[in-house]
């Protein structure tokens, strides 16, 4: 059976400190319902990757706990020697301090599920074994998880794969994956990488900061929806940060949009929604951009759309009552 590998990725920049909400934070509006949605917080977003840097002072107290599945260390070091888990896991939900990055959700907590090794590659059991403790981990004060985001993907539809992203679904938990990097810039072709490629999971795809799809981003009958994924700013390894590119990065904005989204949408039913009720949620904050369904899927997170329909009602109904 191949490897599991982390979708292909570009190392753009370093940088030492970074004070700033990143451009792609900004850009799907997560900052606008900040405050409806009180940042995501009570949420738990597992990120299956490659670890994350524990020491990290915009992460470092947004880990509710973890495990590792490579035989890199014993299973209670998840620590990241590569530097793509951490900054996934900054993107969906670094802390909004004084100091530093703020992520999408940054009141959420973050489940850190090591199942690639220093080299970003893991077996298929690793990341099986890493779903499945994901749909089963509950925390402390009985937490579950609400989201897992997995920039990861390989060529085989392996069924044991497929069985367990169906479990944490079934049970419950949106799954979101990368679309993968293997476009060809033509989207009447397909590229598939899975678990991205599996109907029951949130495919993500790439834009670029002028809303243009990557020449990278696969396309596919499979798409569900896209976000922001070039030139991303986020944590890295070493405890500095990082711009890098890849369908990976547009997957945490995903991720950590269900922690906001599920915070608003649960007030206003007033219960909790199943996976597919949030799925929909999210899709009704979305806006399409122009592309082919197979290259933007429903288009781009907008998480402050709905609002701005409403305002804009309201000054319609004034001007003209």
């Amino acid at each position: 059976m191949a490897k599991m590998h982390l979708i292909p990725y570009q190392v753009n920049e370093i940088e030492d400190t970074s004070t700033d909400i990143p451009q792609g934070v900004q850009m799907i509006q997560a900052p606008d319902i900040w405050e409806q949605s009180d940042e995501g917080s009570g949420n738990v977003i597992a990120i299956i990757d490659t670890g994350c840097d524990m020491n990290h002072p915009d992460l470092e107290g947004q880990i509710i706990d973890g495990r590792n599945f490579t035989n890199d260390g014993d299973e209670a070091e998840y620590g990241d020697e590569n530097g793509h888990g951490t900054h996934v896991a900054g993107t969906a939900a670094a802390a909004a301090g004084d100091e530093g990055i703020a992520g999408v959700a940054p009141k959420a907590k973050l489940l850190i599920v090591k199942v690639l090794d220093s080299n970003g590659s893991g077996d298929y059991q690793w990341i099986i074994d890493g779903i499945n403790y994901a749909t089963d981990w509950e925390g402390p004060n009985g937490e579950k998880v609400r989201a897992i985001s997995m920039s990861l993907g390989g060529p085989e539809d392996v069924q044991e794969l497929y069985h367990a992203v169906k479990r944490a679904i079934d049970a419950g938990i949106p799954v979101v994956c990368a679309a993968g990097n293997e476009g060809d810039d033509r989207h009447e072709t397909d590229e598939y990488a899975f678990p991205g490629a599996y109907n029951e999971v949130v495919q993500v795809g790439a834009i670029n900061f002028d809303r243009e799809i990557a020449h990278f981003s696969n396309t596919n009958n499979e798409i569900d929806i896209v976000a922001p994924g070039v030139d991303i700013l986020s944590a890295y390894t070493d405890q500095k940060y990082a711009r890098l590119s890849g369908t990976s990065m547009a997957t945490p904005h995903v991720s950590g949009a269900l922690a906001l989204v599920s915070n608003v949408a649960e007030e206003q039913f007033d219960r909790k929604l199943t996976e597919a009720e949030l799925y929909a949620q999210l899709v009704r904050r979305t806006v399409p951009l122009g592309y082919p369904k197979s290259a933007e899927g429903n288009g781009v997170v907008a998480l402050d759309i709905l609002n701005q329909f409403e305002r804009l009602f309201q000054t319609f109904n004034t001007v003209f009552k």
